[in-house]
């Protein structure tokens, strides 16, 4: 399965404003569906709950994710395609994501540029028996930096991961990144494109290649909408996808 999932949920990017004290929940959903080098389709419904908290500097964020998989192959969210046999009949599981932590400072804002240091733990909550996450944590941490010239916000990501592994299977630590742009479409509304990109976790496992375009939209001062459509480029990314988030300020 993927290795991104997180990312997509949200999608939310948080381009810069200035503010000494906000909050915010977000959730909708992200539905993918993919190969990944085999034979059959999986599909992934994801529906996040996000809160996050934000004092002057420092941002918390807690992603509370309900997962749905169907499939047929022997595919673990994180790792990747075992080499496990198949068969033609999908099943469905779902239940409780992965739920992830994050933590982030901004250590540099001025009138055009800024530059976040984030944290990131992602728990093993998915259950591993029903393929729904490896059961292990991942630890990762991550540069954000945005540059906005007049209406266009220029964005990227440069980070490292710590993988976890269940018991008997190899996996590499990995480099990540991510690459777009966000032009305002009025006073109101924006649109953008995004490239995701990761190093691979293991033989099994490519590196991530994923283009996302996405629009916004504040339906109110204190609602925002926003949808993307994905598609990737390698077995470990899906092969088409799309989703829809709201967020609400507090």
């Amino acid at each position: 399965m993927l290795t991104r999932i997180m990312a997509i949920a949200l999608l939310v990017i948080s381009l810069p404003a200035s503010a000494e004290f906000t909050s915010s929940l977000s959730t909708g959903f992200d539905y993918s569906t993919g190969k990944y080098g085999g034979t059959t389709s999986t599909d992934i419904l994801y529906i996040p709950v996000t809160g996050k908290f934000q004092s002057d500097d420092l941002f918390l964020k807690l992603t509370v994710p309900y997962i749905s998989v169907t499939s047929a192959n022997g595919v673990v969210r994180g790792i990747g395609k075992f080499k496990t046999a198949t068969t033609t009949r999908s099943t469905t599981r779902s239940g409780l994501g992965d739920i992830i932590a994050s933590a982030g400072y901004t250590v540099l804002e001025s009138d055009s540029l800024m530059l976040d240091i984030v944290g990131n733990i992602k728990f093993g909550t998915a259950d591993a028996g029903k393929n729904l996450g490896t059961g292990e944590n991942d630890y990762s941490a991550q540069l954000d930096g945005y540059y906005t010239l007049s209406k266009t916000t220029m964005f990227a990501t440069a980070g490292y991961k710590v993988m976890g592994a269940p018991a008997g299977i190899t996996v590499n630590n990995i480099a990540y990144g991510t690459l777009g742009v966000s032009q305002k479409t009025g006073e109101k509304g924006s649109a953008g494109l995004m490239l995701d990109v990761s190093q691979s976790s293991s033989e099994l496992s490519p590196g991530i290649r994923e283009l996302s375009v996405f629009v916004s939209k504040k339906i109110s001062k204190t609602l925002k909408a926003q949808a993307n459509l994905m598609k990737g480029f390698s077995d470990s990314s899906p092969d088409y996808g799309g989703g829809l988030m709201f967020t609400g300020l507090f």
